[in-house]
């Protein structure tokens, strides 16, 4: 049995999922019941949840270390495993590790898909891993059960997550919002690599403002990749500007 706390856009894609294979019970505070139970699993107070050996947490970000705060006096599971999703990973283990009980294992994830890639299957997807406060061989054991869904798994460290997210998907939401604020769109005349640039835009507009703000505001390397990346830009408009002058 597992409890899941949070039920937006990636709480449903992992009810849907999960519930194939295992008994889920949700919490989720905007009266999503009958959504849950559609999903396949079935709606269940905060305590209920919380009392499950395996509680996987599915929200934003900013709302994570008030979440923990209220959870923590509600881990009653002898073998309590605490699992996150978050698209940052060292201030969410750094808020796990302080504010949820010793006892408590924890496991950070950062799924790497969402509703819309992963809508019909998980196959091909890529999960990291950063095993924090668990024994190696439940690790070992999930791990493998998540190679069993179809999932790539990679093993990291927090910070090592960051530095390269900062990258790889902070970055790419931060040229993919600058697109949409461009006005870039489809052209009649176009070419294959204007082509790939709209699919970065129609990608990142799927996703929450509060999603892009908090991967950006959570990652302690996403303003230093942001600096380097406008710094990149002035230097080549620079040398555009000297030769058309």
């Amino acid at each position: 049995m597992i409890g899941l706390i949070g039920f937006g856009r990636f709480g449903k894609l992992t009810t849907t999922h999960l519930a194939r294979k295992c008994n889920i019970e949700v919490y989720d505070s905007g009266g999503k019941g009958d959504l849950i139970r559609q999903a396949g699993a079935e709606p269940v107070s905060l305590e209920v949840a919380c009392s499950r050996e395996i509680v996987l947490l599915c929200m934003p970000i900013s709302v994570m270390e008030s979440t923990l705060d209220k959870i923590a006096p509600l881990l009653t599971h002898p073998h309590a495993l605490v699992i996150d999703v978050c698209s940052v990973k060292t201030l969410p283990v750094k808020w796990m590790q302080t504010k949820l009980p010793q006892s408590v294992s924890l496991l950070a994830t950062h799924p790497m898909f969402g509703p819309d890639s992963a809508r019909d299957s998980l196959k091909g997807h890529k999960i990291v891993l950063c095993p924090e406060r668990i024994d190696t061989d439940r690790f070992q054991k999930i791990a493998a059960r998540l190679r069993s869904l179809g999932l790539v798994v990679i093993e990291s460290t927090p910070e090592d997550h960051d530095k390269q997210i900062a990258v790889s998907l902070a970055l790419t939401h931060f040229i993919g919002r600058s697109l949409s604020s461009f006005g870039a769109k489809n052209l009649l005349i176009d070419t294959e690599g204007y082509k790939r640039l709209l699919h970065i835009l129609e990608v990142v507009e799927n996703d929450t403002w509060q999603l892009f703000e908090d991967m950006h505001r959570f990652n302690p390397f996403a303003a230093e990749a942001r600096r380097d990346f406008t710094g990149a830009l002035q230097a080549i408009e620079k040398q555009l500007e000297e030769k058309e002058g």
